[in-house]
C-alpha cells in the first residue's frame, strides 16, 4: 500500500482502489466526507461497487430535511449484480440526494469516491464507521472471507508436512477475483442491525 496526502493505494489480490485518508468509511462499504460542520456526503466505495455491478437504478424515500437515524433505511441501488438498501450512516437531517445522478447514474461506478456520491446528510456519524485503517482491515477480511483464505490457513495448520507452502498450493490465483455471484440482495452491503 502506498499513501500520499489525500489517498491511500489499496491493493489485494486483483482488486486496487485509492482510498481517501480524509473519509470515514463503513462496514458495508459506504464512505463518508465531510463537506462542513456537521454536513456528509454519502457514497459507495469502488469494492461497493463492484459487489452490485453495473448501477442499472436507485431510489430513496424521504423528502429533504426529514429527520433520520443511523441503520435506517433512506433507499436502494440496483446493480446488475444485486440490490442493495441504502442505509443512513449518520444521526440527523437528510440533506438530499446527488442530483447529477438523474441524468448519469453511471457516475457511481465511473467515478464513485467522488462525483458518483449516492446522498447528503446532517448530524453525528454513526460510532460504526471508521477511518482509513479500519477500513482496510474490513477490506483485507471481507476478500480474504471472499477468497476462502482464512480456511486454506486452518486447513494448512491443521497439517504437519514440512514442504508444504501455503504460497503456492493453497492462495488463490490471479484468476480468483472478488466479484459478488449475481443475486437479487448483496449481502456484503447490509444495513447495520
Amino acid at each position: 500500500m502506498k499513501s500520499s496526502s489525500r489517498s491511500l493505494e489499496y491493493k489485494r489480490g486483483r482488486f486496487t482502489d485509492q482510498l481517501r485518508t480524509d473519509h470515514l468509511y463503513s462496514p458495508s462499504h459506504f464512505w463518508l466526507a465531510r463537506l462542513e460542520q456537521g454536513l456528509w456526503r454519502v457514497g459507495l466505495t469502488k469494492f461497493g461497487t463492484r459487489m452490485l455491478g453495473e448501477m442499472v437504478d436507485y431510489g430513496f424515500g424521504l423528502e429533504v430535511n426529514a429527520p433520520v437515524r443511523a441503520g435506517q433505511i433512506v433507499g436502494w441501488v440496483e446493480g446488475f449484480k444485486a440490490v442493495s438498501d441504502l442505509c443512513c450512516l449518520v444521526e440527523g437531517e437528510f440533506a438530499g440526494s446527488n442530483p447529477a445522478l438523474e441524468t448519469d447514474l453511471t457516475l457511481i461506478n465511473k467515478d464513485p469516491h467522488d462525483a458518483g456520491w449516492l446522498y447528503a446528510v446532517k448530524g453525528r456519524p454513526d460510532s460504526q464507521c471508521v477511518g482509513i485503517e479500519g477500513y482496510v482491515q474490513i477490506l483485507d477480511q471481507t476478500i480474504d472471507r471472499m477468497l476462502g483464505v482464512s480456511e486454506r490457513v486452518e486447513r494448512v495448520e491443521r497439517r504437519s508436512v514440512g514442504a508444504y507452502s501455503l504460497a503456492s498450493d493453497t492462495m488463490p490465483s490471479h484468476s480468483d477475483a472478488p466479484h459478488a455471484p449475481r443475486s437479487t440482495r448483496s449481502d456484503e452491503l447490509r444495513c447495520p442491525s
